[in-house]
């Protein structure tokens, strides 16, 4: 895979990761899977708070898996294998250890939809067409860990009948199933949005950020456990700068420690 199909940029504390495959509409790859998940994985060696994922030009954030990835597939350990290695993928984004915005153009399907579902915010454009037309193209099905993020997003019902019916969902639809946030104008109001947002998270405290992130993941997963994560933040100095700050009527220093 040419490095250019995925970019990764940070700038002024704002991490910005591109899918750049447009002629393909933005079409996943293997390879583009686990940049993915390396670069959620190392972004915390750099100086971004948060982090913005979108897709070159302006007509899909991504269209799916490149179908031909799929040809090579003769058995149950083919699809088993596949779907285990996407959800490691998958993890790795929802466990991004800072803030994930997602901003969306245009077609947003299959793993493109997959992906948006483990961020934690999604913006969209006005164009945007969102779904998983499965039942009518491949015949395959989604795994367990990616229905379970859907569900927790748009209810189960919403979801059920969205891939049996393999419809996609307009900008308008998506906000009000509670996919989306918010609706952005054109793509350069998206990613104006997308910034602005990015912007404002990098600013609050991280280990607040992180241990929200780390809840609602497993509050997903059915556990309810989170004493690591309120000791981890009532006893870091953050907590101490931060009832200083407020005493003193100024603005906090996070450290994230």
């Amino acid at each position: 895979m040419s490095d250019d199909h995925i970019l990764f940029a940070v700038e002024d504390g704002i991490a910005t990761l591109t899918l750049n495959r447009p002629e393909a509409r933005n079409a996943l790859t293997f390879e583009m899977y686990q940049r993915i998940a390396d670069l959620c994985a190392s972004v915390v060696d750099t100086d971004a708070r948060a982090m913005i994922l979108t897709g070159a030009g302006e007509k899909a954030f991504a269209s799916g898996t490149d179908i031909a990835k799929f040809r090579d597939f003769r058995s149950a350990e083919h699809a088993l294998n596949y779907e285990t290695e996407m959800d490691r993928v998958f993890t790795a984004i929802e466990t991004c250890p800072i803030p994930t915005i997602a901003a969306l153009s245009g077609a947003c399907t299959g793993g493109g939809g997959a992906i948006a579902a483990c961020c934690d915010i999604r913006i969209a454009n006005a164009d945007l067409k969102f779904g998983f037309p499965i039942a009518r193209t491949l015949g395959n099905c989604l795994a367990g860990s990616t229905l379970t993020r859907l569900n927790a997003l748009m209810g189960q019902g919403r979801v059920t009948e969205m891939l049996f019916t393999s419809r996609l969902l307009g900008a308008e639809e998506a906000r009000s199933a509670g996919f989306i946030s918010e609706i952005a104008s054109d793509h350069a109001a998206l990613m104006d949005r997308a910034k602005e947002v990015a912007t404002q998270i990098a600013g609050h405290a991280p280990l607040t950020l992180r241990a929200t992130k780390e809840a609602q993941r497993r509050l997903r997963r059915g556990s309810r456990e989170t004493d690591d994560l309120v000791a981890l933040c009532y006893t870091s100095e953050d907590f101490k700068e931060g009832l200083e700050s407020f005493l003193a009527k100024r603005k906090p220093n996070w450290k994230g420690s």
